[in-house]
């Protein structure tokens, strides 16, 4: 994702590092903070995919920006400053990555090109693959009335909760998981326009 159209200045300079020397040491890129926020998604699916897991193991890579940019809503950041990152959770299975979270962003599209983008060359995307035979490979990209991908993205994350409503009014009380909530189909439900 482009970060320089999250309107979450702090969050993307301060939790994530964007435009800050190399050397800081961002909150959400702390060891076992990623497993933390995205593991549940990596222990579910294995759950799902009836498979134990060995481990969970994060990747971290950063790149600075080669040059100044100047970005609509959070202003300048400078050169030398963090300008990318990229980082997987991963979840191993018979000691290979078997169920991945890649994260990739970037404040501008100059820093580090040769990262995979989305396949439009978007603003963002999130994609699904599964390497097997077939190979699939799904790309959501989700937009607000602005075409914002970031707010669209965000929208989409709590469609499935808000869609379950009616669903956990009418269930016994306790914790559930996207294994437990029915997926529930957009039948009847053509907003209006």
């Amino acid at each position: 994702f482009d970060y320089s159209t999250y309107d979450q200045e702090d969050s993307v300079r301060h939790l994530i590092g964007m435009g800050h020397p190399m050397e800081y040491e961002p909150p959400m890129l702390a060891p076992s903070v990623p497993t933390m926020v995205w593991g549940g998604q990596i222990r579910l699916m294995a759950r799902a995919l009836g498979v134990q897991l060995d481990a969970i193991r994060e990747t971290l890579h950063r790149r600075a920006l080669d040059a100044t940019v100047r970005t609509r809503t959070m202003g300048e950041f400078a050169a030398g400053t963090q300008g990318a990152v990229r980082f997987e959770v991963q979840g191993i299975v018979g000691g290979e990555p078997r169920i991945v979270v890649e994260h990739i962003t970037r404040i501008h599209p100059s820093c580090a090109p040769d990262w995979p983008v989305p396949p439009d060359g978007g603003d963002g995307a999130h994609r699904v693959i599964v390497e097997g035979r077939p190979r699939i490979e799904v790309t959501v990209e989700a937009t607000d009335e602005d075409e914002n991908r970031s707010a669209g993205g965000n929208a989409t994350a709590v469609g499935r909760l808000v869609n379950a409503v009616d669903w956990l009014v009418d269930a016994d009380p306790g914790l559930y998981d996207a294994l437990d909530v029915p997926l529930r189909p957009a039948a009847g439900r053509l907003g209006r326009k």
